[in-house]
């Protein structure tokens, strides 16, 4: 059968950022389709509650708090997961963002801090897990992009620049480690998640809408049901790619006022 391809049985997958929006959408989904999950996020409260309702799936769930910025903490992780679970198979590299700023106003620590949260944190995952998943066999890899990562949008230069770098280093990685190891990414558009939903108002909403071809804004399970096809047999024959889910928007789907140079 065909969906016993988006199985995920027994598998050991990491998810970071995992207590709340794509993230959890990305563990409870691994989750539904066999996975035991390991829920990391820096919220002890979120992560558990992620945890607990992949326990009531009857899988097995480890919550642990990790600062995606922090080494240390993304390597203990890595050891809890092989500890407790065994395994290392799946890795989703979903922690990340960056707040909007005036690309004159940016100064060289916040653009390199988006660097860092947002591909040199999914590096260091990478470079933990790849030797695990290389003992059971191989192993498949999901980073979590921005559709903002290959359009203009002006005031957020350091934020769609480390996009951007981490959909080109999926690429890389997706040559560098096949056949053993899958690498993909995926580029999201504006997807209705906590993050997002404090800054629409009913008539924003409206404006991101008309924007979409598909005349709606995403919802958490669009992502987390492309992230399953990625990480899953049924994706076996796909690698360094970077899927736009993004409701086939062409242009940045931001409707606010962009920031503009003053003389």
């Amino acid at each position: 059968m065909i969906l016993d391809r988006f199985r995920l049985d027994d598998k050991v997958a990491i998810v970071t950022g995992a207590g709340r929006g794509i993230g959890n959408g990305c563990a409870v989904a691994f989750a539904e389709a066999g996975a035991h999950v390991v829920c990391a996020a820096r919220t002890k409260e979120q992560i558990d509650a992620a945890a607990d309702k992949i326990r009531s799936l009857g899988r097995k769930s480890l919550a642990v708090v990790a600062d995606a910025n922090d080494r240390d903490q993304l390597r203990n992780v890595v050891e809890q997961a092989v500890k407790e679970l065994g395994r290392v198979d799946i890795l989703v590299n979903n922690a990340g963002g960056w707040p909007p700023q005036p690309a004159l106003e940016t100064e060289q620590e916040s653009f390199e801090g988006a660097f860092h949260f947002n591909v040199s944190s999914a590096l260091t995952m990478t470079r933990l897990c790849v030797p695990h998943m290389l003992k059971v066999g191989g192993g498949a890899i999901v980073n979590i992009s921005s559709a903002a990562g290959r359009v203009a949008l002006p005031g957020f230069v350091a934020y769609t620049t480390a996009k951007a770098a981490l959909s080109h280093m999926t690429k890389v990685l997706g040559a560098e480690f096949a056949p053993k190891v899958r690498v993909n990414a995926i580029a999201v558009g504006a997807v209705e998640t906590s993050a997002l939903v404090p800054f629409l108002t009913d008539e924003l909403k409206g404006a991101m809408v008309k924007m979409h071809p598909m005349g709606r804004l995403g919802q958490v399970e669009d992502i987390a049901a492309c992230a399953l096809y990625l990480a899953s047999p049924a994706a076996s024959w796909v690698t360094g790619k970077t899927f736009e889910v993004d409701g086939g928007a062409d242009s940045h789907t931001w409707p606010f006022e962009s920031p503009k140079l003053r003389a």
